[in-house]
């Protein structure tokens, strides 16, 4: 147990997701009183004018204590108030790394998406050697996240570059599977039971995309992206269609990439392959997650790797113009050998994209909710499985060109995109950098609306459950009919 006091500022949040990350330890408690306690850590951060003090007691004693005296001296071209945030974190990374030794990759950083400070900072003109300075010095990231911060956005530029408030991407939500993954978060419901539900949903799903394709007359798509659950799970003639529909409406010599998630390898058939290919899908990804037949029982997949790459030849031989595989590090009971084992068999089938995550333990999860059960990698380890895929995404002559963070991520690592050459997934990139407005369809979908001059963005949620979205699919489109004119006349 940690007890915490704020004194002259109230970054809980920030606080607790720095303390849980650099300390392991889950039970947090913010306290009303400074009165020291004589038990367990009890740690006081304080904000006095332009000063921030962290103080560390244990059974009563003051055992660490760190001083920043004047936070204008973070070199950060930021405002006041945010700097006073990175000085308070700062302070107290300081303090539990000089009692501890403990150190993380992303050193002070708990939001989702790093790459997004150093856009800003290069959208400031800021030089590259000051950016790396900044981000090691002021953030206390690690050298090689660093590095690979820039990297990353430098490939990411000619996709995001110049902001325009008239472009948009489209995403479709199919929020159906053939089985739920013990590791899943996502709004996605077990075919077998809800199979009477898809011709409604399909209904509601193209009526939604038509009044989609009215609002954003005139306005320019960049990508579709229809992911899940499992698209490729629903019937045949269905996802045709919602293909087809998309393509009449928002006129498919417009969209520069069309990408269907076919993810669970147990949907793969040639037959639906085929149609994806007719009707100019030009992009899908193939996601074993793990090659291990043992591990894919244990999470609830019902595939072997055998399907995956019968799956994947399949698609190979369709001729797509780019593959993607998934893999998760650190799923329940994997070592170093299973992630070695899983790479090896991707660098034979070399797909032309390879997005590795590291597991992150979701809320609403079977794993977390049963999170006892499972035998979970540590932090060293999950450091090793990563270089391992690291390593062979060099083999396949593959370059990291996206990345994001996840809360509850094993290890607090990240989630890294490799692609070959002029493969890279624009969608991926359009929507995790946020400055580009994504139109969301579906349940669950999320449209996100971006105001460029504003760099701003506001989130503009479908509602999750089935029936609800199918009954209200006419207040799904006003939402996002209502930002998007607040966009435009503050845009003009």
């Amino acid at each position: 147990m940690i007890r915490v006091y704020l004194n002259g500022h109230n970054d809980t949040h920030n606080i607790y997701e720095l303390l849980r990350i650099l300390t392991e330890i889950q039970k947090i408690e913010f306290v009303n009183d400074e009165k020291v306690c004589n038990e367990d850590l009890f740690i006081i951060s304080s904000l006095n004018g332009i000063s921030v003090k962290t103080e560390v007691f244990k059974d009563g004693k003051l055992i660490a204590v760190n001083n920043i005296k004047d936070i204008n001296k973070v070199n950060i071209k930021r405002d006041l108030n945010k700097k006073k945030s990175i000085a308070i974190k700062k302070s107290l990374y300081k303090v539990i790394e000089d009692m501890m030794g403990s150190t993380v990759p992303w050193g002070i950083l708990t939001g989702i998406r790093p790459s997004k400070i150093v856009h800003e900072l290069k959208e400031k003109e800021i030089k590259k050697d000051e950016i790396f300075n900044i981000l090691t010095k002021e953030y206390l990231i690690t050298e090689d996240k660093s590095k690979l911060l820039l990297e990353i956005t430098d490939v990411e530029e000619k996709y995001l570059y110049p902001l325009d408030k008239n472009n948009y991407s489209l995403y479709v939500s199919i929020p159906f599977c053939p089985s739920k993954c013990v590791y899943c978060s996502f709004p996605s419901y077990p075919l077998g039971k809800w199979r009477d539900v898809v011709d409604k949903y399909t209904e509601a799903l193209l009526n939604e995309l038509e009044e989609i394709a009215n609002l954003m007359k005139g306005k320019n798509i960049q990508t579709v992206y229809i992911g899940g659950g499992t698209p490729t799970s629903i019937p045949k003639e269905n996802l045709v269609r919602i293909i087809k529909t998309i393509n009449s409406l928002f006129g498919r010599e417009n969209i520069k990439e069309f990408t269907v998630e076919a993810g669970r390898p147990d949907t793969i058939k040639e037959e639906i392959l085929q149609n994806l290919k007719k009707n100019y899908v030009d992009r899908i990804s193939i996601n074993p997650q793990t090659m291990s037949k043992k591990t894919l029982e244990l999470v609830g997949r019902e595939h072997n790797p055998e399907d995956i790459e019968k799956a994947y030849n399949i698609a190979k031989k369709v001729g797509f113009n780019s593959i993607n595989m998934d893999v998760i590090v650190g799923l329940p009971g994997e070592d170093v050998g299973d992630i070695k084992n899983t790479m090896k068999k991707i660098l034979d089938l070399d797909p032309d994209n390879l997005t590795v995550h590291t597991l992150a333990i979701k809320k609403t999860s079977k794993l977390n909710i049963e999170k006892e059960k499972y035998d979970l990698a540590k932090t060293e380890k999950i450091k090793d499985m990563l270089k391992i895929t690291k390593n062979f995404s060099k083999k396949m002559e593959m370059i990291s060109y996206y990345m994001y963070r996840q809360k509850q991520i094993l290890g607090n690592f990240e989630n890294i995109g490799y692609a070959k050459k002029n493969k890279e997934c624009i969608y991926n990139i359009l929507m995790m950098e946020e400055k580009q407005t994504i139109i969301g369809a579906g349940s669950g979908a999320v449209s996100k609306i971006f105001y460029p001059s504003k760099n701003r963005l506001v989130r503009v949620p479908n509602v999750k459950n089935l029936k609800d979205y199918i009954d209200r699919k006419e207040e799904m489109i006003e939402r996002k009919r209502v930002e998007i004119n607040k966009m435009l006349t503050s845009e003009e």
